[in-house]
């Protein structure tokens, strides 16, 4: 069967990239190896889809080579696919951050996506539980045979993802390809993942479900936003969000009481000296982990009996507890993979692999991963549209 595009992969990017294809007037088959497209897309954001980030743009992605994302976002902003969802009368509402959620059920942006891949003038074929058993490349035709049969086409775009949620069917498939056709492949890591503890540490594991706003650094990158303590370790958005530059070995620098003014310990001292630090500490955090942080801080009795100096030094801890996470909870709690596909094999026009042409791959496959909140959808957007402008022209056999 030959098409003028295969697209692999059935996700967001996938699914947007053979819509704008199709709509630039490519014919374009999607082979996904689940039962069904857009899997991700249902379960993300409690089912709601956090679909887009207001503020999404390059600065909110890690990569090798950080510049490599701007031209796909300036050609496709968040904006855009607001517009595209108020087109199929999808209400949304903003949570917090820029973070952009429908009001009703994810299902509603798969839908949109396979209304959008039905708009013609090209077509868009979609075969669910194909898995790919081989591909090849020859005389500027890609073949990938599945189980059931063998298709063809003179452009290949792997969408398939990363490794991060392996339950929902994620794997190392697009790495494998990229290595096959010579492509490098920046190692690929957990992120937005929690973090565990070990060692003297494990304590507090005991404040699991404990949670509170903290400022949490990784790599000198901060997030402010609400940390959880877990039976396992560290998780919450900051933590999360910090995950993404964390590195084996490295510490964690947790800020409590970001809102806290210098010298606010001594002050409280001289107003209400008979107090003590764990009555202070719950007064803005919660009381169990009021009590932890006091206790590892060393600080008991009557406020009015601690030296300034130890006062000042506890105040210094607060601002900056170091935590030694021993390591994540993996690609089974990632909610993306950091690295991929290296940005260096690729054209940032049109994502097409600069040494093999007809190539391409966009999304989660390629090392561009999105802070939380909306950003890895946006990213899966705008390459997705990058990849499908540049099929359409191919297809009519024009440059892009």
């Amino acid at each position: 069967m030959q098409y003028d595009a295969i697209i692999l992969g059935g996700g967001a990017a996938g699914l947007f990239c053979a819509a704008i294809a199709g709509q630039r007037g490519a014919n374009v088959l999607v082979l996904e190896a689940a039962e069904k497209v857009g899997k991700k897309i249902l379960i993300s954001g409690g089912g709601r889809c956090n679909f887009t980030n207001l503020g999404a743009g390059p600065a909110n992605y890690l990569s090798a080579n950080p510049h490599f994302a701007k031209s796909a976002l300036s050609r496709y902003k968040p904006r855009d696919f607001i517009a595209l969802v108020e087109k199929h009368d999808i209400a949304w509402h903003e949570k917090t951050l820029g973070q952009l959620f429908c009001d009703g059920s994810a299902r509603q942006i798969v839908d949109m996506l396979l209304e959008e891949c039905a708009t013609g003038p090209g077509t868009v074929t979609i075969r669910c539980n194909e898995e790919v058993s081989g591909i090849g490349h020859d005389n500027g035709q890609f073949t990938v045979t599945t189980q059931y049969d063998h298709f063809t086409a003179p452009a290949l775009v792997i969408a398939t993802g990363g490794p991060s949620i392996p339950k929902m069917g994620a794997s190392d498939f697009a790495y494998r390809l990229a290595r096959q056709f010579g492509l490098k492949v920046v190692e690929p890591r957990p992120a937005l993942v929690p973090l565990t503890l070990g060692g003297e540490e494990v304590l507090f594991r005991e404040l699991s479900g404990v949670s509170a706003e903290v400022e949490a650094t990784a790599s000198k990158t901060t997030f402010r936003e609400a940390a959880l303590f877990t039976h396992k370790g560290l998780s919450g958005p900051a933590i999360l969000q910090a995950s993404s530059y964390w590195r084996h070995g490295e510490p964690v620098n947790i800020r409590f009481l970001p809102d806290a003014p210098q010298g606010w310990l001594t002050d409280v001292k001289r107003a209400e000296p008979s107090l003590h630090l764990r009555t202070i500490l719950a007064r803005h955090l919660p009381d169990r982990l009021a009590a932890v942080l006091a206790d590892q801080l060393g600080i008991s009795g009557d406020l009015g009996n601690v030296p300034d100096k130890a006062l000042r030094a506890a105040e210094e801890r607060l601002r900056s507890w170091r935590f030694h996470p021993n390591g994540s909870e993996g690609f089974a709690k990632a909610e993306v993979t950091a690295g991929g596909i290296s940005t260096a094999e690729l054209s940032s026009q049109t994502m097409e692999a600069k040494n093999v042409p007809g190539l391409y791959a966009i999304g989660e496959a390629v090392d561009v991963t999105g802070w939380l909140g909306g950003y890895n959808f946006q990213w899966a957007w705008a390459s997705g549209f990058a990849c499908g402008e540049a099929l359409g022209a191919r297809s009519k056999g024009l440059e892009f």
